[in-house]
């Protein structure tokens, strides 16, 4: 089966300081997407998952550009795609959520407007069959009184309300994919839950493929058939959630995985220690290795290569062949 995405060997470098540095924020990554599967795109801040979606999308900042590599979409290659051309791909083919709400919405538009937009552009609705649409969407991320609530501006909603909103616009053009860039960061517990059976709901009845960026490792083994984890700019282990839980290769997934809280434990959190390393000056090696509590000579002087365990699982370590014992998704996933 062709993917529905494939991204293969993406690098996308940063120009600071007059061009006179180069920030590797995506350093040759690769992956793919089947068509209805939930990727999880994780890692901390400043690991590149953001810049991976833009550069997806085609939304990179002036001082971005992708330096190489593939992004293969339904078997079209969008690095080659002018603007115009990736704006005819976005909203019809491919769609966002970004993590602030009142960041994708104008204050200035009624729901109606802002819903409507896509499907008016890329589907060509039009009268009553567009107000219908904007009706059944909202209804299907679960808006009560459609009718009236359309009429509504952003601020007239609550957090929870402008977040499905958005949800609707992103579905409003019918794409085959929706990244979803930590959509639940800044909702309470109880409707990030609800929004998340929201998306699962929405997925099980079109079928959309979804990359879901987020730092919750709760909401990856709930949401994610397989997850990619990324540190400075690369992933260092990639594959199903059940085997990454259950068996991690890399330190930096057991790290992650460690600093799950356990309902009723009375232990602290685990930290990392250190800081994510600065990608304009990334140390020689591994570049976790100054924060890696396994760490040996090899891994200050030589990347370690990508050892595959299975037709999709791969891991960055020289300790990858060792398998650790983990029991974690089935706690992460209650």
């Amino acid at each position: 089966m062709t993917p529905l995405l494939e991204v293969s060997d993406l690098h996308t470098h940063f120009t600071t300081f007059g061009g006179k540095r180069v920030v590797r924020a995506v350093d040759g990554i690769s992956f793919s997407l089947n068509e209805g599967e939930t990727l999880g795109l994780i890692g901390e801040s400043g690991c590149g998952k953001t810049t991976t979606c833009l550069s997806i999308v085609g939304l990179l900042p002036n001082s971005a550009r992708i330096a190489g590599g593939r992004i293969a979409f339904q078997g079209e290659e969008l690095t080659q795609k002018s603007s115009r051309e990736m704006r005819h791909i976005r909203g019809r083919m491919i769609a966002m959520i970004l993590q602030d709400p009142m960041a994708s919405l104008n204050p200035l538009f009624s729901i109606y407007r802002q819903v409507a937009e896509p499907a008016y552009y890329h589907r060509s609705m039009r009268g009553r069959t567009l107000r219908s649409r904007v009706q059944d969407l909202l209804r299907s991320v679960r808006i009560p009184s459609p009718e009236q609530r359309m009429r509504d501006y952003p601020h007239q909603m609550s957090g929870g309300m402008r977040q499905r909103i958005v949800g609707a616009i992103a579905l409003a053009g019918g794409p085959k994919l929706i990244i979803a860039d930590e959509p639940t960061t800044n909702l309470d517990v109880t409707i990030q839950a609800q929004y998340l059976d929201l998306l699962k709901d929405l997925q099980r009845d079109t079928g959309v493929a979804i990359i879901f960026v987020t730092h919750n490792l709760g909401i990856v083994a709930r949401m994610c058939d397989r997850m990619a984890v990324m540190y400075a700019g690369r992933i260092v282990e990639h594959g199903s959630v059940r085997n990454l839980f259950n068996g991690a290769r890399h330190p930096y997934t057991r790290a992650l995985l460690g600093s799950i809280a356990k309902l009723g434990s009375k232990e602290p959190l685990y930290a990392i220690p250190g800081q994510p390393p600065n990608l304009a000056q990334l140390p020689p090696g591994c570049a976790f290795h100054p924060r890696c509590p396994d760490a040996m000579p090899q891994c200050t002087i030589e990347a370690p290569p990508e050892t595959r365990f299975d037709a999709d699982w791969t891991a960055r370590c020289w300790h990858a062949a060792a398998q650790p014992a983990k029991e974690e998704y089935d706690r992460a996933s209650a």
